[in-house]
């Protein structure tokens, strides 16, 4: 894939949607692999057989989409029906992305990702940034935004790689534990470094 790509990622409730927003308020196009995972399990679809097959009618609400309330607790309870669900869903979802991807049109564009490591897609990506906060953070800000009690955030967050694994990994690493205008203003700074390793001129195709 020639298109300069940016992988996006961090733990639940680290502010990744308010990073990505802003990447998309400059023009770039952002693909959003939580988007594409929903699209990917609409009724009828492969992925979407197979949880039903699989979980019956409690997986599924009266109109047919899946009950995500309901599969969520039941894959973070399991780790094994974790890992069924993700061989169901992520080829479909890498396969959607790659799409995406090669059609965007903007200078560079942005992959956002909660699991851009642990799913590979990270192979999609020419560099990684991550939103970093704590872990009393992410339950704070989960809690207030998903509704979810404590214990299920917690399960989450021990699914996904450990922080400072994911951190030693990145290319750069933004600390999301101050006001939205902190957060663009780093934003900002690393943008400015993005755009001349994003030009044609600048890259090995």
């Amino acid at each position: 894939m020639s298109r300069w790509v940016l992988g996006l990622t961090g733990g639940i409730g680290s502010g990744k949607t308010a990073a990505s927003n802003w990447f998309a308020q400059r023009g770039l196009v952002v693909v959003d692999a939580d988007v594409v995972a929903r699209e990917v399990v609409q009724p009828q679809q492969p992925a979407w057989c197979a949880i039903r097959d699989r979980y019956g009618a409690d997986a599924l609400l009266d109109d047919g989409q899946l009950n995500r309330p309901w599969l969520r607790t039941k894959v973070f309870a399991d780790a094994a029906e974790r890992v069924w669900l993700e061989q169901q869903t992520h080829p479909a979802i890498r396969d959607a992305i790659v799409q995406q991807l090669q059609r965007a049109q903007s200078l560079y564009a942005v992959l956002v990702s909660p699991l851009l490591f642990e799913s590979q897609q990270v192979q999609l990506v020419q560099r990684v940034l991550v939103i970093d906060v704590d872990e009393t953070t992410q339950l704070q800000r989960a809690s207030a935004r998903d509704g979810n009690d404590e214990e299920q955030i917690k399960r989450i967050i021990q699914a996904q790689m450990p922080r400072a694994e994911r951190c030693a990994r990145a290319d750069d690493v933004v600390n999301n534990e101050g006001d939205l205008a902190h957060l663009q203003q780093q934003l900002h700074a690393l943008h400015t470094r993005y755009v001349p390793l994003a030009q044609p001129s600048s890259r090995t195709l």
